[in-house]
């Protein structure tokens, strides 16, 4: 796996420097650029936490350093796509629900951060049965911001 920890130090760096970054509607310059943005946060999320997904039910062998290295990449990127949802970056696979009920929007976002960082913790302790507790959760958590904001 040494492949992917210079990839995994880039996106950190790259992830650090954006979170650093002000959130606002002008940092795109088209409302395209914003619905780009967040799709591919959330493709480089889906594919990490996907590998996760498969240690953890039993599809690929557990790696203790893969789960880490992999669970690094999710915790900079789940930073990273709210960013995207601005006033005026509607469409895409978005509902437009997003801006009709932020609240509710901003509350499923929390959930899913909060359930991401206990898999990062557990992810992190090197045992396949702490990667499993926590996986569930977190990938529920996921699932219903989509059953409720994002188009079938």
């Amino acid at each position: 796996m040494p492949r992917l920890t210079p990839l995994a130090v880039s996106l950190a760096l790259v992830a650090g420097l954006i979170s650093a970054l002000p959130a606002s509607a002008a940092d795109f310059a088209k409302q395209e650029d914003a619905i780009k943005y967040r799709q591919s946060a959330f493709i480089v999320m889906a594919q990490h936490f996907g590998r996760l997904g498969a240690m953890a039910t039993g599809h690929a062998p557990y790696d203790a350093t893969a789960a880490a290295a992999n669970m690094n990449i999710v915790t900079q990127m789940v930073k990273l796509p709210w960013a995207g949802f601005q006033p005026g970056s509607e469409g895409g696979k978005s509902k437009p629900e997003i801006w009709k009920d932020p609240a509710k929007f901003k509350e499923l976002q929390d959930k899913f951060l909060d359930n991401a960082a206990k898999l990062d913790a557990a992810a992190k302790t090197g045992k396949l049965d702490d990667l499993k507790a926590a996986f569930g959760p977190t990938g529920k958590s996921c699932k219903n911001c989509h059953d409720e904001f994002r188009k079938k």
